[in-house]
């Protein structure tokens, strides 16, 4: 296994984009941030980034209506997806969000990755299991990440995971369960490891494409 590791701080931010259509090249790698409004999405992208502002946070969850576009390096990008359930906004908009999110899971080729964040206090809501039926039958390696763990002690911490981890089982599939806290930096490595190596498989393609000419 490459242990090769993915620099997240170099993340940029590229466009803001109200469906797939206006969205970059679909080329490359991208790996997808998705949650429940209240889940803390945009926390765990800065916190993976080290950077403060680069997804905002909002006090009023559901602020994200835009499919929000960051890179890390050519071909390399992380994808803020709008965040579903809880928003108080019109069921119209709602609706629009909830078909802008199905079109780009479906139909975006570069997608190689989904994270969906959790509460870890209430993990597993239909919507989420919803998306991990989805993600299974697409075949779609998913991050479940159970954030604000710093809420838990240690001991229920460690339950809730083990929990939530036999009740995935359910949807085959590639699915890993780990805790994640923004506020004190805790799951942080183990979420950069997962994510760099689905950042980096391509490369792991290509260099064993490549004859070993020392062998």
């Amino acid at each position: 296994m490459n242990n090769k590791q993915i620099n997240f701080n170099t993340a940029r931010f590229i466009t803001s984009a109200p469906d797939i259509n206006q969205m970059p090249a679909d080329s490359g790698i991208e790996i997808a941030f998705a949650g429940r409004s209240n889940a803390g999405k945009s926390s765990a992208l800065n916190t993976i980034t080290q950077q403060k502002s680069l997804a905002r946070t909002s006090k009023t969850p559901g602020r994200t209506q835009l499919i929000n576009v960051f890179e890390l390096s050519e071909g390399k990008r992380l994808i803020d997806l709008p965040g579903y359930g809880y928003a108080k906004v019109p069921e119209e908009m709602k609706l629009k969000w909830q078909q802008a999110l199905s079109v780009y899971l479906q139909q975006r080729e570069s997608l190689k990755g989904l994270v969906v964040l959790m509460d870890i206090r209430h993990p597993l809501k239909d919507i989420d299991q919803q998306l991990l039926q989805w993600a299974s039958e697409s075949r779609l390696p998913v991050l479940a990440l159970l954030t604000k763990c710093d809420k838990l002690k240690p001991g229920p911490r460690k339950s809730e995971v083990l929990r939530v981890r036999e009740a995935v089982t359910v949807f085959g599939g590639d699915i890993r369960v780990e805790s994640f806290s923004s506020l004190k930096g805790l799951g942080l490595d183990r979420a950069r490891e997962i994510l760099s190596e689905w950042l980096l498989q391509d490369d792991e393609a290509i260099a064993t494409e490549v004859p070993d000419e020392q062998a």
